[in-house]
């Protein structure tokens, strides 16, 4: 069955990231920052503690483009992300897209993307750019 995407639709989901998940992370992007990794680095930083590298925060959104809305089929073409609070291994957020903005000429879609902490905080906002499938 064809869905129609339109402006409002969104998603969301709920994740805590594990030491595991941030080393694993680091290894496959080569990032090795001791704030993610050293407990004693980390506690002597701005953040007092180890925090989850922000883009591996910020890949919740390609899960939720691709898998949700607008779905599968689709293709980022771009993302503006803005960092505003550090997000703690074993912290709860929620990642949350939604369409702000279709295209009238072309399958294209612009998506507001937020991350927030369970404390209510902001973690990320941003914009994604969107080819989508006219069958999402």
């Amino acid at each position: 069955m064809d869905r129609i995407l339109t402006v409002g639709d969104n998603t969301s989901i709920i994740k805590t990231f594990s030491q595991q998940e941030v080393a694993t992370f680091a290894d496959l992007c080569n990032d090795h920052n001791p704030i993610h990794l050293d407990e004693i680095a980390a506690a002597e930083s701005i953040f007092g503690q180890r925090v989850v590298h922000g883009m591996l925060v910020a890949s919740l959104f390609s899960g939720l483009i691709g898998e949700k809305v607008p779905g599968p089929g689709s293709i980022y073409l771009g993302q503006d992300l803005s960092f505003k609070a550090p997000v703690f291994i074993g912290e709860e957020v929620t990642a949350s897209v939604e369409v702000i903005k279709i295209r009238e000429d072309k399958p294209i879609a612009t998506i507001k993307t937020t991350c927030v902490k369970a404390d209510g905080k902001v973690a990320i906002v941003g914009e994604a750019l969107v080819l989508f499938s006219h069958s999402s």
